[in-house]
């Protein structure tokens, strides 16, 4: 293909990854937006592979060819619970790519006017900077979401100041590497510094604050792309990475406000939790009643009003599927029946509304906190299926504890409250949940799934 065709072919697939973008954002739009980026890769990767600069076609269609069977092979395996880590670690190999695009650009700069030299080895070094920082800080992030590594946040001492110094030793080195003119010593220790600041950036953020971090590493992901795209002189990838990269941050400073966290601490690392624990954490703090599935089941029958408010828990029991069953019968019967989603809820936002659309739960009944949180005083039932953070009381009234200020759906205004959890134990922000305890609520123990299949056949 001729240079015009190629550019006019990346004009198009940068166009649709905007639909793709603008598509995703919306439940009912999804799919669309999905197809829409499909099909600008497609276009993308057509226009790049035959393109009358490209040499190497055989080693890159078999690159392409193992890299499509790795893939289809780990979409068919992935569960939806384990999309979050997967989602890290592909996250890790977009830093990775940019690390080794930036040494081999360093290696082969290929012809370029001597005026834009300066430039491109800030380009080299800012790309493996922001590279080494995505994978190691993805790799980490992985580590945390499957229980590889302990969720509970890395507590260096001084850890600000460690970060700060990396930071100006990288500066430092940036204006050393420049001025000898490229110097492989300065871009080797800078990349080093760089692979011990992404790991300490997301090991000292806390398990509850991991939807987030996913967030921001995609961002960080999305520049790495594009600051590969300026080494390799690829407008496309520029654009791409551009996209990636802004919306992941939007989306981040979304999160961020729903849990009253600040947008600069994310960027800097250490945001989630401090370590300490309130008084509470370690134990009960009153007495729980229980209740079986067929007790919740009579609750329901006689409530006009009942909102869910689904959290990991439902996604590791795959419970979504009886919950459906349950929302279409209550309602066949008359009853309001909406869903509560707070949007860290799960380990990926958005995730939750994912595992609800794949289940036909209808949009228009699916609501985020904001839509939902002043209607919690007014309904008869709450059925909280698997989370425990995003409902917890002590974010409000605990200012010791490590979720203090961080909005939560306010379920325990309901007349009563059904929690459903495998044990009494912490969520996975380590922090105990005083919802168990109150006088309207009751625990509703064992797998999500079973419990709420013993419930659907109560109510048949």
């Amino acid at each position: 293909m001729s240079s015009g065709l190629v550019t006019a072919a990346y004009i198009v697939a940068a166009i649709l990854f905007i639909f793709s973008l603008a598509g995703l954002s919306k439940q009912e739009t999804a799919k669309n937006g999905c197809y829409y980026g499909i099909a600008g890769m497609a276009i993308a990767l057509f226009a790049t592979i035959f393109s009358e600069n490209t040499a190497g076609l055989g080693w890159i269609i078999i690159a392409m060819a193992l890299g499509a069977a790795i893939g289809i092979y780990k979409a068919q395996k992935v569960e939806m619970t384990e999309m979050p880590e997967l989602i890290a670690l592909l996250h890790s190999f977009v830093g990775l790519a940019a690390v080794l695009v930036g040494f081999n650009s360093f290696i082969e700069p290929g012809n370029m006017p001597s005026e834009m030299h300066t430039i491109h080895l800030i380009e080299v070094f800012l790309g493996v900077f922001i590279g080494a920082v995505t994978f190691t800080g993805s790799l980490v992030a992985f580590g945390k979401l499957n229980g590889r590594l302990k969720s509970k946040p890395l507590q260096l001492p001084h850890r600000h100041k460690l970060n700060l110094a990396a930071l100006v030793l990288s500066f430092l080195l940036l204006t050393g590497f420049v001025g000898a003119d490229g110097s492989w010593p300065a871009l080797v220790v800078m990349t080093l510094i760089a692979l011990a600041f992404g790991w300490h950036l997301v090991a000292s953020i806390g398990g509850a604050d991991m939807p987030v971090v996913v967030s921001m590493l995609n961002s960080y992901s999305g520049w790495a792309a594009a600051a590969a795209g300026f080494m390799l002189g690829n407008d496309l990838l520029i654009v791409t990475g551009a996209l990636v990269g802004s919306s992941g941050a939007i989306l981040s400073y979304i999160m961020c406000q729903a849990m009253n966290r600040s947008f600069i601490s994310v960027i800097a690392g250490g945001f989630g939790t401090d370590g300490s624990s309130a008084v509470s954490d370690s134990g009960e703090v009153g007495e729980y009643r229980e209740a079986k599935p067929a007790e919740v089941a009579e609750m329901l029958k006689n409530a006009d009003s009942v909102i869910i408010t689904p959290g990991y828990g439902m996604a590791v029991a795959q419970a979504q599927y009886p919950v459906a069953e349950i929302v279409e019968l209550l309602r066949r019967n008359g009853t309001q029946v909406r869903f509560g989603i707070h949007p860290v809820a799960g380990r990926l936002p958005g995730h939750m509304n994912v595992l609800l659309a794949e289940a036909k739960v209808p949009y228009d009944i699916v609501l985020e906190m904001d839509e939902i949180n002043d209607d919690f005083a007014g309904t008869d039932v709450v059925l909280v299926i698997g989370a425990n953070d995003t409902v917890n009381p002590a974010a409000q009234t605990d200012p010791g504890s490590p979720i203090a200020g961080m909005p939560v759906l306010e379920v325990w205004k309901a007349k009563e409250v059904v929690v459903f959890k495998r044990s009494m134990n912490t969520g996975y922000a380590g922090v105990q949940n005083p919802l168990f305890f109150n006088e309207n609520s009751v625990m509703c123990f064992g797998d999500a799934k079973a419990s709420i299949d013993g419930i659907l056949a109560a109510l048949k």
